[in-house]
């Protein structure tokens, strides 16, 4: 009832399976890495498996996303008026 009201509908043991979820998933591409061809690539560890978040995290992950994509589009913006400068937004 607690968990509910702060926002968390998962219990202990739904976050204990996800967690084994996740360590099965980074055991099985630790075995297909170490038995793999030398000449083939290493395969990257999954993501890991979804689980709720306090609805403050969501907000604060929004904000950095606005942030990272600002911050991104500015970068693009500088090098479109480095390379084409006649293409430069003028403000």
């Amino acid at each position: 009832m607690a968990r509910a009201a702060t926002g968390y509908t998962w219990q202990h043991l739904e976050f204990m399976v996800a967690d084994l979820l996740d360590n099965q998933h980074r055991a099985r591409v630790d075995f297909v890495n170490a038995n793999r061809d030398e000449k083939a690539p290493m395969q990257p560890y999954p993501d890991p498996v979804w689980r709720p978040e306090k609805p403050e995290a969501a907000k604060k992950r929004r904000r950095q996303d606005r942030m990272e994509a600002a911050e991104a589009r500015s970068g693009y913006l500088r090098i479109v008026a480095q390379v084409t400068p006649e293409y430069a937004e003028k403000g």
